[in-house]
């Protein structure tokens, strides 16, 4: 039996109440991103993944629960009985902890590639822990991080898996 669906922005602000936080002031892009087409068939091009649910692997830190903006690179080859959650909105993982995929599809993505639907996959996929409460400290430490690693992969696509 399924779990009735979770008003996250209502449980969001019902945490901040519950931490002592001030209300959260969500996001509001001033402008949409701006389209960027892609450059070669799926079939030949290298993808990556990032996923916003606190995945790490077995062995590696836990993420914290407060404004952990660090991120975790996660080895393609990990396999999905290695790979561990830790979110400050822990009754979203209910279902990640029970089947990983759901959230870090790495099986799926190799499969893919195997059939040749996709090109290459990245050697590390990375994942960071999305609930975090300091909108400046994403901007300035968790999006530079993810830049910097997933850059260095040398992708051409890039999937996210926001939790």
């Amino acid at each position: 039996m399924r779990p009735e669906p979770t008003e996250y922005i209502r449980q969001t602000r019902e945490n901040y109440a519950k931490l002592g936080f001030e209300p959260y002031d969500w996001y509001a892009a001033d402008s949409p991103p701006p389209f960027t087409p892609v450059k070669k068939p799926l079939s030949q091009s290298r993808l990556g993944l990032i996923s916003t649910a606190g995945t790490y692997v077995h062995g590696q830190v836990a993420y914290y629960y407060k404004d952990d903006t660090s991120i975790r690179a996660i080895p393609r080859q990990t396999p999905v009985a290695d790979l561990r959650f830790a979110h400050i909105m822990e009754n979203h993982l209910v279902e990640a902890r029970q089947d990983p995929c759901t959230v870090f599809p790495i099986e799926a993505l190799a499969q893919l590639r195997e059939e040749g639907f996709i090109g290459d996959l990245a050697e590390n996929y990375f994942s960071c822990m999305g609930g975090i409460y300091s909108r400046k400290r994403v901007m300035t430490e968790l999006i530079p991080a993810l830049d910097e690693a997933v850059t260095k992969e040398e992708l051409d696509l890039l999937l996210l898996v926001p939790l």
